[in-house]
């Protein structure tokens, strides 16, 4: 009989009885990569009614906030996919959960590609972990950790784009293997119900390295997120089958290993000089956590012939409206200024409440005069001018009089500023001047 190929969109994960340049599915170029497909026993339909759904429950890790973060603890067969910049931590916290769960009775088999056993001992003696018993096994063939899988509580793989499959041609880290790797994973962890955690690899652009199609394949997708210059690290949910798919931990890195952040919402201010102008502190939700971060902006007289518009933290274009709508409704003359605005502490934001706030540090800073100390803002801007409110307003309301601060938001219930008018007449009468320097 003739073999049948087949070929499958690296980008999108649509199959195509022939190569194309371009995938008709998702439009992506050179994307499609030819794939045999495996012979397979033919399934039949049954009552779900008369379906074994398994005697395990949820196993905890160890860490009663990955517990919460992953909806209850581990599931049984579940497979779990961790991403992260490198160097950010995530063997450190794995090789943590794994010291956890080995200290609570439950066999952890550590499984790595990228490091020696001797490198492993190292890490896990940094990290106070070698009064237990931790199962650890170097390797590059995906065959020789599938067959120790059985009786696991738990197994770790890291890093999925350094093994390899014998059944599939290609180095490590091709399309091909890498789908090979996950599916062979993804079969013994249904088969053998014993939860399996892949170390995924980020591109430059902090996107999942490998085909989309591994995102799909698991059931949960978590995110380690931080800067190497500073000492937290958020772990968030991009994905979850077996729980909400909006939380988040944040960690503080320390010799030892990981600690996690009981209460977070100033975790992130750090020292700040509220003498000082551009400044704002935002309460900002994230993951339906309220966090008080600081917003700083500046502006400054600009000697190109194009202003410069830099964002660090949040999108470049959404400081770009901003701008252009201050300019448009609030008669400020920015397009002569270089603008510069940054979220405090390295954090990535994407809260539609941080408008407000970026829009006081940017007034803040053409004036030159110090916010108010106690002030926090949060507030959607729209094109016209208005101040919208943002989600989750009763939560932030709640968290800003539990810190002490006096709260900046938009109008509602005839209490707040209904557009950006009435908020840079609020803040010319609130804003502090900056003494003058002795000559």
């Amino acid at each position: 009989m003739k073999k049948s190929t087949r070929f499958v969109c690296s980008s999108c994960g649509s199959l195509h009885p022939r190569w194309q340049g371009q995938c008709p599915s998702c439009g992506a170029w050179n994307t499609l990569v030819e794939e045999s497909p495996t012979s397979r026993g033919r399934s039949v339909p049954v009552d779900l009614r008369e379906v074994d759904a398994g005697a395990g429950g949820r196993q905890s890790t160890g860490i009663p906030a990955v517990d919460v973060l992953l909806g209850g603890g581990l599931v049984p067969g579940a497979v779990i996919l961790l991403g992260g910049d490198p160097g950010v931590g995530k063997s450190t916290l794995l090789l943590q959960v794994a010291g956890a769960m080995e200290a609570s009775g439950r066999p952890v088999l550590y499984a790595s590609g990228e490091e020696s056993l001797g490198q492993l001992k190292v890490r896990a003696a940094r990290l106070g972990l070698l009064q237990r018993s931790l199962r650890a096994l170097a390797t590059s063939q995906v065959e020789d950790i599938t067959a120790h899988m059985a009786g696991m509580g738990l197994v770790v793989v890291d890093s999925v784009q350094t093994l390899v499959s014998a059944r599939t041609e290609g180095l490590p880290g091709s399309v091909n293997q890498v789908r090979a790797v996950a599916t062979c994973l993804t079969e013994a962890a249904k088969a053998l119900a014993v939860p399996v955690v892949l170390v995924g690899h980020v591109t430059k652009d902090g996107q999942l390295a490998g085909p989309k199609l591994l995102e799909h394949m698991v059931d949960t997708v978590l995110s380690l997120e931080g800067d190497g210059e500073r000492l937290f690290r958020v772990l968030r949910v991009i994905k979850n089958r077996f729980g909400p798919a909006n939380e988040l931990v944040v960690f503080e890195m320390r010799g030892e290993g990981m600690r996690v952040v009981d209460d977070p919402s100033t975790f992130f201010l750090e020292a700040r000089d509220t003498a000082s102008s551009g400044t704002a502190l935002v309460l900002a939700m994230e993951s339906g956590r309220p966090f008080v971060v600081e917003v700083q902006a500046l502006a400054t007289r600009t000697f190109l012939a194009f202003p410069r518009r830099t964002a660090l933290g949040f999108d470049t274009n959404r400081l770009n409206l901003l701008v252009a709508v201050m300019e448009k409704r609030l008669r400020v003359n920015l397009g002569q200024m270089d603008i510069y605005a940054k979220v405090g502490g390295g954090l990535r934001m994407k809260d539609p409440g941080l408008d407000l706030g970026v829009v006081a540090a940017i007034l803040s800073s053409v004036a030159d005069r110090p916010l108010p100390d106690d002030a926090v803002f949060w507030g959607e801007v729209d094109l016209n001018g208005g101040i919208r409110p943002a989600s989750g307003h009763e939560v932030r309301m709640r968290q800003a009089m539990q810190l002490g601060y006096r709260p900046v938001h938009p109008k509602i219930g005839g209490k707040g500023w209904a557009n950006l008018p009435e908020l840079q007449a609020f803040l010319a009468k609130a804003s502090r001047r900056l003494p003058r320097k002795a000559e």
